[in-house]
């Protein structure tokens, strides 16, 4: 008895004995449970009995000419006026880019931040120097990182900083000066890409504000030095909340505010840099030129693997008996150098 006294006075904590007595005598619920039991059992099962369909590499990409790519509803829905204004050589399909090395950009503002055409900061002339290079630099890779994703084989921006360090290159009438010729011979590219920022700066008016990022390219050729490819861009990367009434005047103003992000700045420099390689025609003939260098090398590759095992033999052979132990014979580069 005192056993299923205290099983009854468990059931009576929080009403439990009535939601069970409840329980049994509504068939609705019953009918359910039952239901909704059956078909976790059967997602579980159809989801342990699914067969792992294959996907096979290599096949027709979908999109590539439009992802990304800002339409006349983009600019429409995000305020942007922006436009690309771009040019193309006749002959540019006849010998396209395919070594390409992103030379150093320059910055043609003040070098401030400036918010409504106004510097909100006073950087001396050391300041203003590092920080016009480093809005520079930013284009710089954020367009390097879009020929990068194309048919081009993209020089290392370090490589290509560090050789013009070592030439005495560092500012953009020095950089000017040097023949493409030449500047395709020391970074091993036919092709160079001169960069210039024309805007760089924010704008904000309560219930607007935005990014407005603007640069210009230009791709030359370093066999005969003529322009392949140029381009000028300028993007706002813009913030609109509406409102009616003070108080929503007061957080929507502080809600556009937040557009000012370092984040969305970023954004808008990849932005525009996309738009830009987006004009560049895709060459057959440079992917086919890819595609062959590519198999040729796979191609030494195997033959270079096969040959392996023979000069593991020949270096045993270099090994002779001595009493008293081995002795290395030293090798014909070694024996050069000794004479």
């Amino acid at each position: 008895m005192e056993l299923a006294r205290s099983r009854g006075n468990l059931l009576d904590v929080g009403g439990a004995r009535e939601m069970v007595y409840r329980f049994r005598k509504c068939p609705v619920g019953r009918a359910g449970m039952i239901i909704f039991g059956l078909a976790l059992a059967a997602a579980a099962a159809g989801c342990s009995t699914q067969k792992q369909e294959t996907r096979p590499f290599f096949l027709a990409e979908q999109g590539v000419e439009s992802h990304g790519r800002k339409t006349w509803f983009d600019h429409l829905v995000e305020l942007d006026p922006g436009r690309v204004h771009f040019q193309l050589a006749a002959d540019y399909a006849d010998d396209p880019p395919q070594r390409v090395a992103v030379l150093p950009f320059t910055d043609h503002g003040s070098a401030q931040y400036v918010l409504d055409k106004i510097p909100l900061t006073h950087r001396d002339a050391q300041r203003r120097q590092e920080w016009a290079w480093t809005y520079a630099n930013r284009l710089r890779r954020s367009f390097q990182g879009e020929l990068a994703e194309r048919e081009f084989v993209v020089i290392p921006l370090v490589g290509i900083d560090t050789v013009l360090a070592d030439h005495g290159i560092n500012d953009w009438g020095k950089l000017r000066a040097v023949p493409p010729e030449q500047l395709g011979r020391w970074f091993g590219a036919d092709t160079v890409v001169y960069g210039e920022v024309l805007h760089y700066e924010a704008y904000y008016a309560f219930l607007v504000s935005g990014w407005n990022v603007g640069v210009r390219v230009r791709m030359v050729s370093t066999r005969d030095g003529h322009e392949l490819f140029s381009a000028t861009d300028k993007r706002f990367s813009v913030d609109l909340q509406p409102a009616f009434d003070p108080m929503s005047i007061a957080i929507n103003s502080g809600l556009s505010l937040l557009e000012l992000r370092d984040v969305t700045l970023a954004r808008a420099e990849d932005e525009v840099s996309r738009e830009i390689a987006f004009r560049i025609p895709v060459s057959s003939r440079a992917i086919a030129d890819l595609q062959e260098a590519a198999r040729a090398r796979a191609d030494e590759s195997m033959v270079a693997s096969s040959e392996r095992p023979r000069d593991s033999v020949r270096s045993q052979e270099r090994f002779s008996a001595e009493p008293g132990g081995m002795s290395l014979q030293p090798s014909s580069y070694l024996k050069d150098q000794q004479r």
